[in-house]
């Protein structure tokens, strides 16, 4: 009958998008992990250089510009969000 319902893990459609929802997560993962990788780096030739890890200006400037390129669904108020829990969570990873 039409009107049945379909259970969403036998809805081809449902199950499709959400293969694209997992896959861009993998993709974000996988861009944290280089991140993650890059600023290790980072810290670690500024700490050989006593030179203070945390740099707020340059924080704040990165937010900016990636709200200047924000060209998508993101408001700016959510990627400025987004972005404070990158940082603390890059500030205490990378302290490991």
């Amino acid at each position: 009958m039409p009107n049945d319902p379909v259970s969403t893990t036998e809805d081809v459609v449902i199950r499709q998008m959400r293969d694209q929802v997992i896959d861009n997560d993998l993709k974000i993962m996988q861009a944290l992990n280089q991140r993650l990788a890059l600023v290790s780096r980072l810290r670690a030739y500024k700490e050989e250089r006593g030179l203070e890890f945390v740099d707020a200006s340059r924080e704040e400037w990165m937010v900016r510009y990636l709200q200047g390129a924000n060209k998508g669904a993101l408001s700016d108020e959510g990627l400025a969000e987004i972005y404070g829990h990158i940082l603390e969570l890059t500030k205490r990873e990378t302290a490991r």
